[in-house]
């Protein structure tokens, strides 16, 4: 109904991740594409597929995504012919993966948050925050509180609250970028594990590399070299325990490494999939580590039995490709998922079944595609990135009626461009209206999603308490939001290509970005020389310390000698006065 491609219909090359070979639906470009979808045995697969069928035989778009795989050539959209092939000598300004802001959605100046302020989700973040109405704000310096700390105030507990120290901690947003790693092909994914000790990066080149970043470190300590792999390692993810990582590619299985120890590890688990053309696009852990779950590109969820060793649930769960999928909460008992369909759904894990196979419920809103979904981890909230420009939060108590599941699925057929190739139509761009049946808390704009699944997350519990939303983008920026007023708080610019992946350290004030232009950036954060146009809150703490050491030098006589006074006093009279 809302798919954009037939189920029975052959569906486009496995590059599904890449403008540059999957040129889309539009009419202008149907010839070629037709050419390009006429054979896939072979397209885009490494030299580690093992698919040696037809190995003397090369059609024309086999050579092509050779070409295009190694960069002698590339695909661009043209006003008259449709497509062009454009050698590597030539210009970059239209190459179609290259930063341009004048394609990303401006961010709303004034947000609607209406829904929000009246949500249970924004008195969590708050209390989370220590900026609850029935808590004392926090002091508006560090210092001052370090101050009171250290003699004792407040006096009913030892240090800082957890709350305090979200607020101290958001009030450092890394916001300054130096290159860690640089490639000669595309990185396409980059996260921190569970405890922040490693950093895993996976590159178009089919290695995966695994890095030591304990103590302020960054040290490559292994390289894994990924297998059956088409095109590029589209996700990956570490186990709980944090001793495995699993990753997937344009294949039939998905794959499972050790990170320590001598000997590799390296299993495939294969998902045994009905579609000859098969891709997982997401997939994670559960939290007891017996079971991998699945997003792949024949609407499909999947999960399989570490135990077992075999897949034990294949669900019928969206009308077009599956993107995303994460697990509401620790207990892996309630699941979500998103597809290109537009819609995002609730699954219960206890009253699943292939003979049964209903969500809980769905939740609707976009306009187009999802890409992404990240969970809050409190098995009630979760955000969801899509092709229509935009983040959605959600409350997965407020599910959709039946008009907006329509209103969405009537809005994504509608579109008539594809972001993995076409910059973004005005009429996305600018549009702000809520569809029928919108049930979200609350809408993000401000980043754009082109070319890839441009991941987003929300920042850490222990450093932020949540209080933002980061984005990668199109433009080579990460963008980070705050959570309750939907404002940008800091747009990171650095890369020359899109930023597909992030990661923001779960212990430190650090971002990990990862960019198509083959760059590592570890984003820190540096004081500022006051610019009139930077507002962040980091620059507004610093000058508040400044002019408390200010009217600190300016004190009177009078007050220094009372102070004075009181320090001479009995520590058990000192004691009462304080």
């Amino acid at each position: 109904m809302g798919s954009r491609y037939s189920r029975n219909s052959r569906r486009p090359t496995p590059m599904e991740e890449d403008p540059e070979v999957r040129a889309g639906t539009s009419q202008e470009t149907g010839e070629v594409e037709g050419e390009l979808e006429a054979d896939e045995e072979g397209v885009g697969s490494g030299p580690d597929s093992g698919d040696d069928s037809d190995s003397g035989d090369f059609d024309l778009a086999q050579v092509l995504a050779l070409l295009l795989r190694s960069g002698q050539v590339r695909l661009i959209q043209t006003r008259g012919s449709g497509i062009a092939l454009l050698r590597s000598s030539d210009s970059d300004e239209d190459d179609p993966t290259s930063c341009s802001e004048a394609c990303c959605p401006e961010g709303d100046s004034q947000p609607d948050t209406k829904t929000l302020d009246d949500s249970d989700f924004k008195q969590e973040v708050l209390l989370a925050t220590a900026r609850a109405q029935s808590f004392s704000p926090p002091q508006a310096c560090i210092t001052r509180m370090l101050k009171q700390r250290e003699v004792g105030l407040p006096k009913r507990c030892d240090g800082f609250t957890s709350g305090q120290c979200s607020w101290i901690g958001s009030s450092f947003v890394p916001n300054s970028m130096r290159a860690v790693a640089q490639y000669r092909h595309k990185a396409f994914c980059g996260q921190y594990s569970l405890d922040g000790s490693v950093f895993l990066s996976a590159c178009q080149d089919q290695n995966i590399r695994l890095y030591n970043v304990a103590n302020g470190k960054f040290q490559e300590f292994r390289t894994i070299r990924a297998r059956d792999v088409g095109w590029s390692v589209l996700d990956t993810a570490f186990s709980p325990d944090g001793c495995y990582l699993i990753y997937s590619s344009w294949s039939d299985a998905i794959h499972l490494c050790n990170i320590y120890g001598d000997y590799e590890t390296h299993i495939a688990l294969d998902l045994n999939p009905s579609e000859r053309r098969f891709c997982i696009f997401s997939l994670t852990f559960s939290s007891d580590n017996k079971e991998v779950l699945g997003g792949a590109n024949d609407g499909c969820l999947y999960i399989y039995d570490r135990e077992r060793n075999e897949r034990t649930l294949r669900i019928e769960s969206h009308e077009d490709d599956v993107n995303a999928v994460a697990y509401a909460d620790d207990s892996s008992q309630i699941l979500y998922s998103g597809g290109d369909d537009g819609l995002c759904r609730v699954w219960d894990r206890r009253m699943l079944s292939e003979n049964n196979p209903n969500a809980v419920g769905t939740l609707a809103g976009h306009s187009d595609g999802i890409t992404f979904i990240d969970s809050k981890s409190d098995a009630r909230h979760l955000i969801s990135n899509s092709k229509d420009q935009t983040i959605k939060l959600w409350d997965v108590r407020k599910f959709s009626p039946p008009e907006g599941l329509e209103a969405s699925r009537r809005a994504v057929a509608n579109q008539n461009w594809d972001y993995r190739w076409q910059p973004v139509p005005k009429r996305v761009r600018t549009s702000s209206a809520r569809l029928a049946g919108d049930t979200s808390l609350m809408t993000y704009r401000g980043h754009g999603v082109l070319h890839t699944l441009v991941r987003c997350r929300f920042s850490p519990v222990h450093t932020t308490g949540q209080r933002f939303i980061y984005s990668g983008c199109s433009t080579g920026s990460v963008v980070v939001y705050d959570v309750l007023t939907g404002k940008i708080v800091e747009k990171l610019r650095g890369h020359k290509a899109c930023v597909r992946d992030v990661s923001w350290h779960p212990y430190e004030p650090k971002i990990m970005s990862t960019g198509w232009d083959g760059v590592l950036g570890l984003w820190e954060w540096r004081r500022r020389i006051h610019d009139p146009l930077d507002d962040s809150d980091s620059d507004e703490l610093w000058e508040d310390e400044e002019e408390e050491d200010r009217k600190r030098r300016k004190r009177s006589p009078r007050k220094d000698g009372k102070r004075h006074a009181l320090s001479n006093l009995p520590s058990s009279i000192m004691g009462e006065v304080v």
